[in-house]
């Protein structure tokens, strides 16, 4: 399947996450891009990128000004504002208001996120493990939330059978940025990078270039009642040891402050992601020089 001459619509399109895929499927579609647009700026972006901007708040606003014609959605947004009533408002009801208006498209991807999980320790988790509540420390209404918009996902794609795959997401990043970006700004002014006591920290970087190659896949494998599947870098590894290659790259040395009160490890288990999608391509050691040399040249070591 290819992602050209189609109409789609992509939620949350000047985020980090997505607004490398708005550039990049931009020139070959017709782009819609759905956001607040608090900012000027952020729906110049958009327009700059190809794609025309769509203003309204998913929970609360009339959605009418989404074409009723929609080949595939591309949901990426999220609302991280700590108040309860609105998160469960923008995300979980948002994502049903989404699907009832697209109930045409020919796909609907859900992006939601490795913390949906229950924390098991440094164990890979599958799809089918317990769920739990694990960015309290840090993001108190994250998790819940998009437990709460998985839930929505699923009734609404059986409601309106729109096909539809939730796609749980690890850690994404890139030329743009991303955690690992943060942990570099962190390293440069020597502040204390917070790991879980429950060591080592371990995630599933996944490149840009990699996500962006797994949308047609994922949008293909979608279906009523919804697919649930893993979403990151086919090899695990820890916060302590992308710092610790920072380090090489940069010269700047990591300082780590170990406390509870933070995010877990997730290790996701790639099994049924490698069956419907294949493996991913960008090493996290390779993602993360680029990363640097895109964003802070001046930091790299001469080699």
């Amino acid at each position: 399947m290819e992602l050209k001459g189609q109409k789609l619509l992509i939620t949350g399109p000047t985020s980090q996450v997505a607004l490398p895929i708005v550039e990049k499927l931009a020139p070959e579609n017709q782009v819609f891009g759905l956001a607040r647009f608090s900012k000027d700026s952020d729906r110049a972006r958009v327009q700059a990128a190809g794609a025309t901007p769509i203003k309204a708040d998913m929970g609360r606003d009339d959605l009418s000004g989404i074409p009723d014609d929609i080949d595939y959605v591309l949901h990426f947004a999220v609302v991280k504002s700590g108040d309860f009533g609105y998160d469960l408002e923008a995300n979980a009801e948002g994502v049903g208001r989404l699907i009832a208006r697209c109930r045409k498209a020919k796909a609907f991807l859900h992006c939601s996120t490795a913390g949906v999980y229950q924390p098991a320790g440094q164990k890979p988790l599958v799809e089918t493990d317990p769920l739990g509540d694990n960015h309290r420390a840090m993001m108190p209404t994250y998790s819940i939330a998009k437990i709460a918009a998985e839930t929505v996902a699923r009734f609404a794609a059986r409601q309106w059978n729109v096909p539809t795959t939730i796609a749980r997401f690890s850690v994404p990043y890139g030329d743009n940025g991303g955690w690992p970006w943060f942990h570099l700004m962190m390293m440069r002014s020597g502040t204390p990078i917070p790991v879980h006591a429950e060591r080592p920290a371990l995630y599933n970087l996944i490149h840009e270039d990699d996500y962006i190659a797994m949308l047609p896949g994922l949008l293909e494998i979608a279906s009523v009642p919804a697919t649930t599947i893993n979403w990151g870098g086919s090899e695990a590894t820890s916060i302590e040891e992308w710092c610790g290659y920072l380090a090489e790259l940069t010269g700047l040395e990591p300082k780590f402050d170990v406390t509870e009160n933070t995010i877990p490890s997730l290790a996701l288990d790639p099994t049924r992601m490698h069956e419907r999608l294949g493996a991913t391509r960008v090493a996290w050691r390779d993602g993360i020089r680029r990363m640097v040399a895109a964003r802070n040249p001046e930091l790299l070591l001469a080699k």
